[in-house]
């Protein structure tokens, strides 16, 4: 960091943050790539907007205690951070994991807040979750900790103030359970969360959006910044969740042949093109491991440790996993291997000298908070269609979702481009999502 002004804020916030290392992380490479534009805007430091960017504007920790199907009482931690609400009320996704603990809740807060604004609809950033596992856990033990969870949450959200969503580890059944015990707590019934069933007001397509959204900008940058496309392209795709599965299911549809999938054990091989339909049998219908994908396919390969599924030559990486799963040794590689676009599914995926690597020798880049917005652009659209008492159809909320992710591209290429490298889509994205939350703090003035 050069600006003394950015450098400042960052030091300040080590220092407040000692033992944070994903926010450290996530704040560092936002500070970092923000320094263009606050060489340009002297009033951002006279009225501390980078101070009050960086610190949320609310950050709630609570118990959650609830009895299990043994009668025993377990006890985890539940968290919602509301970091930015200058463009609209908070918007972010629960995450039930038991890596989550504070650092990543707000890292994943403050990367929701430029994220929100790049889809240019009118939602702040926010994040939460909890160390809870669903995995292993009967439907009436998860039932018994969602409906705990959201009777310590429901006083900090609304329809108007924060609207939650899912994440990894809440899927439809858990956000089923959360939206049944708002109704129950607070009679009413309000678009208050995302992701729901089609039955009660959920919106088609947000299950496939993250995936679908992640491809659609790929493909935007493939055209706009190669000339290319999926077409007969070899593809890898870390992961085998949601995003994962629906990002290969649209790469496949697009004409590229998807070699490799993961989960958190390895990762399988399959130089024919994997089977989706097998895949989704295993993970969304009995929610098994990728390591039962080889039983079926004599040509596919099952290797343990989902790191190496990185040394496997492609043409496009899309890394859906989880965060800082690709580094700089794994960039290396995949550049070697003729790499020509990675595009991240998952939050912060790459390390920053990944990213950088991948900018400097040219490589199509995709950072997290452009390429991923699909999901929480269909969560904006679910809730414009709760607030209207509407439902509209898969072709128009597909066709709505597509439009966004291409101006996602462009206002995350133009910008790079005014700056004077069109490969640095890192400092794009950064700068035009933080562009319209600096002007919506200066406009509010000071709260």
């Amino acid at each position: 960091m050069q600006t003394p002004y950015v450098k400042r804020v960052y030091e300040d916030l080590q220092r407040k943050n000692a033992n944070e290392k994903e926010f450290l992380q996530a704040a560092y490479e936002i500070l970092e790539s923000l320094e263009p534009y606050v060489k340009k805007h002297p009033e951002l430091e006279k009225n501390k907007i980078l101070e009050r960017f960086v610190e949320p504007e609310r950050f709630v920790q609570f118990r959650v205690a609830w009895i299990d199907d043994k009668g025993e009482v377990q006890v985890n931690r539940g968290y919602r951070v509301q970091y930015n609400s200058s463009i609209g009320p908070y918007k972010g996704g629960l995450r039930f994991h038991p890596s989550v603990n504070a650092s990543i809740i707000k890292f994943l807060g403050l990367e929701q807040v430029l994220k929100n604004s790049l889809t240019s609809l009118p939602m702040g950033g926010g994040k939460g979750g909890s160390d809870f596992d669903p995995k292993g856990k009967s439907d009436h033990e998860i039932m018994s900790f969602c409906q705990a969870f959201m009777t310590e949450l429901y006083r900090h959200i609304g329809e108007d103030t924060d609207v939650p969503a899912g994440d990894i580890g809440v899927g439809a059944r858990e956000v089923g359970y959360l939206y049944g015990q708002y109704k129950r707590i607070q009679n009413k019934t309000v678009g208050v969360l995302t992701g729901k069933g089609i039955p009660f007001g959920g919106s088609l397509v947000r299950k496939e959006a993250t995936g679908f959204g992640l491809c659609y900008f790929t493909e935007e940058a493939l055209k706009v910044m190669k000339e290319d496309s999926f077409k007969k392209k070899t593809v890898l795709v870390s992961g085998s969740g949601n995003v994962a599965i629906y990002a290969c299911k649209k790469a496949i549809e697009l004409g590229a042949t998807v070699v490799a999938m993961s989960d958190s054990n390895g990762y399988i091989y399959d130089k024919t093109g994997i089977k989706l339909e097998l895949i989704q049998e295993i993970k969304e219908g009995r929610r098994g491991r990728i390591q039962e994908y080889i039983e079926k396919v004599p040509t596919a390969s099952y290797h343990e440790g989902a790191k190496g599924i990185w040394q496997i030559p492609c043409d496009i990486a899309l890394p859906c996993a989880t965060q800082n799963e690709l580094d700089l040794e794994d960039a290396k590689v995949l550049v070697q291997n003729g790499v020509i676009a990675v595009c991240e599914g998952a939050n912060m995926p790459s390390t920053l000298e990944a990213a950088k690597y991948f900018i400097e020798h040219k490589v199509v880049y995709g950072p997290a908070k452009a390429a991923n917005a699909g999901g929480v652009a269909t969560s904006g659209l679910e809730m414009c269609q709760n607030s209207a008492r509407l439902s509209w159809s898969f072709e128009e909320v597909d066709a709505k979702l597509k439009k966004i992710m291409v101006q996602i591209f462009h206002n995350t290429y133009h910008t790079a481009k005014s700056l004077g490298n069109s490969f640095d889509t890192l400092t794009g994205a950064n700068i035009a999502g933080f562009d319209k939350v600096a002007k919506a703090m200066l406009a509010l003035g000071v709260y």
